[in-house]
């Protein structure tokens, strides 16, 4: 009896809040013009406004790296070579890295849970380092790219599937 009481009366407070939030002062509204997109400066040199702008992202900043490139590349298990799917990623990285030149990037290399904590800091040290010879090879100074490995010690994804696993074997491109 209780349960059926509490369960109307729920049903009856989201009616209530729904044809609250539905009757809006249709005056207040008259002014605004949602197909109006905010104004974003773009570069002084005419070219076309930085694609991240609209989305309130400073260039050269990690958001931009993440929403814009991507931060991450991902490894086949007990692996440090790179995947076709890795070597794309930082080719972006790469013309990302030479059109903000000022920018120093840290990677970080993870394993996912399996393995001794020895073992695991080794291979992620071995991935963050193939990496970085790919951004080096690709036109990066390597005085601009640091390396550390974390193993097994930062999951991305906690668990014990190979779902959580692949996500945990990765390396991370962060901005300095």
């Amino acid at each position: 009896m209780f349960a059926r009481t509490l369960r109307t009366l729920l049903m009856a407070a989201m009616v209530v809040s729904v044809a609250a939030c539905s009757s809006k002062d249709k005056s207040a509204m008259e002014n605004v013009r949602v197909d109006e997109t905010p104004a974003v400066a773009g570069p002084l040199d005419g070219t076309e406004a930085y694609p991240g702008a609209n989305m309130g992202v400073t260039p050269g900043s990690q958001q931009d790296l993440v929403v814009n490139v991507g931060d991450r590349v991902f490894f086949g298990y007990d692996q440090y070579n790179l995947t076709p799917e890795g070597q794309n990623t930082l080719g972006l990285q790469a013309e990302w890295l030479k059109k903000y030149p000022n920018v120093n990037v840290t990677i970080s290399g993870h394993c996912d849970e399996r393995g001794t904590r020895e073992y695991n800091l080794a291979l992620g040290d071995r991935r963050a380092n193939a990496v970085k010879n790919q951004l080096v090879a690709l036109g990066i100074p390597v005085s601009r790219i640091n390396t550390i490995s974390y193993g097994k010690e930062r999951p991305a994804v906690l668990g014990s599937s190979e779902s959580a696993w692949a996500q945990n074997r990765r390396s991370v491109t962060e901005v300095n």
